[in-house]
């Protein structure tokens, strides 16, 4: 039985209390002295003993009251420690002033590879492996900055938090270990909350439709995997949508724009940085992209635009998983599934000599190609009634809706852009006009000549090529709208035959 002795606080009341225990030879397993209270537990103290101790401990001046416990609030207090440093994923220890283990919960026992039993009482010396590291934390006043330590062969991030007592002396330290992919977890999750997987592509087109059949089987396959497509036809989106379906999706997701970082940033990006490799690195080093994503996807975008040097370093770890942090002696392993996308054609790329045949050979395992929105004009006015519904919401304005002249400006648009262009479009219009219903010129689009890209003519064989291009797209926007061959023979007024003709070489469906 546990009781509570609640007393008056006084000079030796405790004492006394502690002394009709003694009188009556009782069994005490354990005593808590947190006054105005003394707990007690005498597991062999019965009811009625119970009510006789009462009268015996009322007889002390000073004593309000004796009630019984469930538990001791030591215990409790003890319980709920044990419990919260098991819940702890990472590793964490505690130490007394001289680096002596006092703590550790169960990740750290796993993380150490010796029983718990050797583990309470180990030097922090003998367990780092490192004297100089170990001294430092120890005379280390305050929080010590992140630095990096080896432990049963693996690299953790310590994080250290002193204790001290009232004087201000330091009296011990808790370290908290962070392993790579961990961090990469967290940070993956903060993220990528909201992307999601195949639901996420928009549309209903044969070529969507397609796609996604594609995309979902290649996303249960461990390979490599090369997006092509146009910019803005959603090739992040697609990656996001193939780690969500793999075996890897509650792994971490990172992405790398190889565009958007000159080499030397990009290469401590990918691959980390060790300790001192370079002014203005961290003390303990960095673990890069490969590091945080272990076990999950990385998602190299624009992987056309990465430097020869980068290229090799790639294309070794392609080949065995390997890799060294820049300024690091040490070889580093790590499981990571690599999707890369580009709009360049990367077979020219190898033809003249900037991207290497290698290492496409080794990206291009599995591939898919997503088709540019010209490609399926089907899908222009559902999306941009899923991006028109959107924009409001984010804008805080009324539902609007597109005019018919609106809606004919964006199937006569030719959407270099593709559908980010289109969801700009949108938007500009949503946040520009407060009219319940957009007209063609809130959308600010200009079909006329001025509005194809430069670019796009280059791709021009021969005028032959160019009339075949212009007809297959007149054709593909204008059935939207006259969905038959006849309503379009009325429309372009010409045959119904010579509609069907025309509709059978471009393999478009009426």
């Amino acid at each position: 039985m546990r009781i509570d002795v609640h007393f008056s606080d006084r000079v030796g009341i405790a004492q006394e209390i502690l002394a009709k225990l003694a009188v009556r030879t009782l069994d005490v397993s354990a005593v808590e002295v947190d006054p105005p209270h003394v707990y007690l537990e005498a597991p062999a103290l019965s009811a009625p003993d119970l009510a006789a101790l009462r009268r015996e401990l009322f007889e002390v001046d000073g004593v309000l009251s004796v009630d019984e416990l469930d538990m001791l609030p030591g215990a409790r207090r003890r319980l709920y420690l044990d419990a919260l440093l098991a819940s702890q994923t990472d590793p964490v220890l505690a130490v007394d002033g001289r680096g002596v283990v006092m703590v550790a919960n169960a990740a750290a026992v796993l993380a150490s590879g010796v029983p718990e039993s050797e583990l309470t009482g180990m030097p922090l010396q003998a367990l780092l492996g490192d004297a100089a590291l170990a001294e430092r934390l120890l005379g280390h006043g305050n929080r010590l900055p992140v630095s990096e330590v080896q432990i049963g062969g693996e690299s953790y991030l310590l994080e250290m938090v002193a204790l001290h007592e009232p004087s201000g002396a330091v009296v011990g330290a808790v370290l908290t270990l962070h392993a790579p992919n961990r961090i990469g977890q967290r940070l993956s999750a903060l993220q990528n909350y909201s992307a999601g997987g195949f639901e996420s592509i928009l549309g209903q087109s044969p070529a969507i439709r397609q796609l996604k059949q594609r995309a979902a089987r290649m996303a249960q396959v461990d390979a490599p995997l090369l997006i092509r497509g146009e910019t803005g036809t959603g090739k992040e989106l697609v990656a996001h949508a193939c780690h969500a379906g793999s075996r890897r999706r509650d792994q971490p997701f990172f992405a790398l724009n190889c565009a958007a970082l000159p080499e030397s940033l990009a290469e401590s990006e990918l691959f980390g940085y060790a300790p001192g490799a370079f002014t203005g690195a961290l003390r303990g080093g960095r673990p890069g992209l490969l590091e945080l994503t272990d076990g999950g996807t990385l998602f190299l975008d624009e992987v056309g635009e990465m430097s020869p040097y980068l290229q090799a370093k790639l294309l070794r770890f392609l080949n065995d998983g390997s890799f060294r942090r820049v300024g690091g002696e040490r070889e580093q392993k790590a499981d990571v599934r690599i999707i890369s996308a580009t709009h360049r054609a990367l077979e020219d790329m190898v033809a003249s000599g900037s991207f290497r045949q290698d290492l496409l050979f080794r990206l291009d395992v599995l591939q898919l190609n997503l088709p540019p929105l010209r490609e399926r004009t089907e899908d222009i006015l559902p999306l941009a009634q899923v991006f028109l519904a959107r924009a409001c919401d984010q804008t805080g304005r009324s539902r609007a809706k597109l005019s018919a002249s609106a809606n004919q400006a964006l199937m006569a648009n030719p959407w270099l852009g593709n559908v980010r262009q289109l969801e700009n479009v949108i938007f500009r219009a949503v946040t520009l006009s407060d009219a319940p219903v957009l007209d063609a010129a809130d959308l600010e689009l200009a079909v006329t000549e001025a509005a194809l890209d430069s670019s796009a003519l280059d791709d021009v064989a021969s005028l032959e090529e160019a009339v075949a291009g212009f007809e297959r797209g007149l054709l593909q926007r204008l059935l939207v709208q006259y969905p038959s061959t006849r309503k379009l023979a009325q429309r372009l007024k010409t045959s119904h035959s010579a509609i069907a003709v025309r509709l059978r070489k471009y393999g478009i469906t009426a």
